[in-house]
């Protein structure tokens, strides 16, 4: 199938699951409920120190759990027992998620990977036996470079953005100006569809990459849609539900 005619460049996809104030992001209830609307999950992963694969976007537990430390210092059973925000939820495994999914619906899963030896052939390993439909992103392209070496047949996607205040915190002046500008696609990643940050499209970094499927990330209002719409393939909606969205005509 052309990446085109895909759910990643044609299907409704949600940021995290449909999150609210009783089904936090990345948890089983909001992907529950994305999977009931029949909308494609954009899902995050991180790697614990047991190599336990999770479901979980920050490096650190404190805006989500309410609790000091940081996940890559963690062990599973360090983490089992913490709850998401107010609710009952707990951190999810991939193992959880993938038996929750089941195939229902496509899935992107960003792999969040700060230098942890093994966290591509662990995601790998929880991957491969999956029958689901799903492909895999990440801002680090050597991420990227190592599902096209060991696993060429899982289409990848090259995150990205301006990496200004937090976005970019973590990243030397040098990866931002070259992972802005999209310089590592060629030769590095690879990729088969680019991930873009709303905030900072449309931008003359995409527009070389015409023949890929551009998805802007993310999008929680009209007004963001409204820009955004004209020089994108698909949209990763944040906090809403799409239905809600008032699309200017």
């Amino acid at each position: 199938m052309d990446i085109f005619d895909s759910y990643i460049a044609n299907g409704t996809i949600i940021y995290r699951g449909l999150h609210d104030n009783i089904s936090p992001e990345n948890s089983i209830g909001a992907i529950k409920k994305a999977i009931a609307k029949g909308y494609a999950l954009e899902l995050d992963l991180r790697m614990l120190t047991d190599g336990t694969i999770v479901v979980f976007h920050d490096e650190r537990l404190g805006r989500m759990t309410k609790t000091d430390g940081f996940l890559s210092n963690c062990s599973y059973d360090d983490i089992k027992g913490l709850t998401l925000l107010k609710s009952d939820e707990h951190i999810p495994t991939l193992a959880e998620v993938l038996k929750v999914i089941d195939g229902q619906v496509p899935v992107i899963f960003d792999i969040k990977n700060i230098d942890m030896i093994g966290v591509e052939k662990n995601v790998w390993k929880a991957l491969k036996p999956y029958k689901g439909e799903y492909a895999i992103q990440s801002v680090n392209p050597y991420t990227l470079e190592w599902f096209k070496c060991n696993a060429p047949a899982v289409k990848r996607g090259q995150l990205a953005s301006f990496f200004k205040g937090e976005k970019g915190k973590d990243l030397s002046f040098r990866n931002k100006f070259r992972l802005k500008r999209l310089m590592l696609c060629a030769k590095v990643s690879e990729p088969n569809f680019i991930s873009y940050d709303a905030d900072n499209l449309p931008n003359r970094f995409v527009k070389k990459f015409a023949h890929l499927p551009i998805l802007a990330w993310k999008v929680s209002d009209a007004e963001t849609l409204d820009r955004v719409k004209g020089c994108t393939s698909n949209i990763i909606y944040d906090g809403i539900d799409p239905e809600t969205i008032n699309i200017a005509k």
